[in-house]
């Protein structure tokens, strides 16, 4: 199939039987990837500028917080000698940035965990992979994950497909995510949207979480690996 825009590449995908739409189910959760200052900090090698996606994800944390759904967020740690980084760090040096412990691995100061909510601290890039997420959502019954963060082409894609891999109605909040380039984000966007779950504006998915009042149990904010 030859190139095009977003549209007709969708229309293209849907006559093949692709880009159905999955939905929202009765008990959602937000994920926020990687919005930690490593990526947020364009003092960091590995940073974009991700300030309009972030205060994007601030309306979005917001409504969640007052439907009272659970919120997560992610960061990416690695030990001092790096071993947890495997061949990753072969291909991505410069994530030698995020030691844990170091200020780059802190979630963005503008989207600072509240009480209650989760922060999975993740080695390689889908929020899944090697982490207990997947039964922290069972547990709480969670049948639709809605994600935001970075990057789009990385970290966002594999949680999105693995989320749709756990049987979980995975939305994407097109506002609320972001890449260090635009043609990848646009590409990953595209092909979620034909494959993994539903791209949606951040205003479609406020109105889906407007008036719903599904509860998150109160606590403190944990870390999960």
């Amino acid at each position: 199939m030859s190139g095009g825009d977003s549209s007709s590449v969708l229309a293209a995908y849907k006559k093949k039987g692709l880009a159905a739409r999955v939905g929202f189910g009765r008990r959602p959760a937000l994920i926020i990837i990687d919005f930690i200052r490593g990526f947020t900090d364009l003092r960091s090698p590995l940073a974009g500028n991700f300030d309009a996606e972030v205060l994007a994800t601030r309306k979005l944390l917001r409504a969640a917080r007052s439907t009272r759904i659970p919120v997560f967020f992610t960061t990416t740690s690695y030990d001092p000698d790096f071993l947890e980084a495997g061949i990753f760090i072969r291909k991505v040096p410069s994530l030698k940035t995020l030691r844990a412990g170091s200020p780059w691995v802190e979630i963005d100061s503008r989207l600072r965990p509240g009480g209650g909510e989760i922060v999975v601290d993740k080695k390689y890039a889908s929020a899944f992979f090697g982490t207990s997420l997947a039964s922290t959502l069972r547990v709480l019954g969670v049948d639709t994950l809605i994600v935001a963060g970075c990057t789009t082409s990385g970290c966002v894609r594999a949680t999105v497909v693995d989320g749709m891999q756990n049987g979980l109605r995975v939305i994407v909040a097109r506002d609320c995510v972001g890449d260090r380039a635009p043609g990848p984000h646009e590409a990953n966007l595209i092909d979620i949207d034909g494959k993994y779950g539903d791209v949606e504006s951040l205003s479609e998915v406020l109105l889906k979480l407007k008036g719903r009042g599904a509860k998150a149990k109160a606590g403190r904010v944990f870390r999960i690996r």
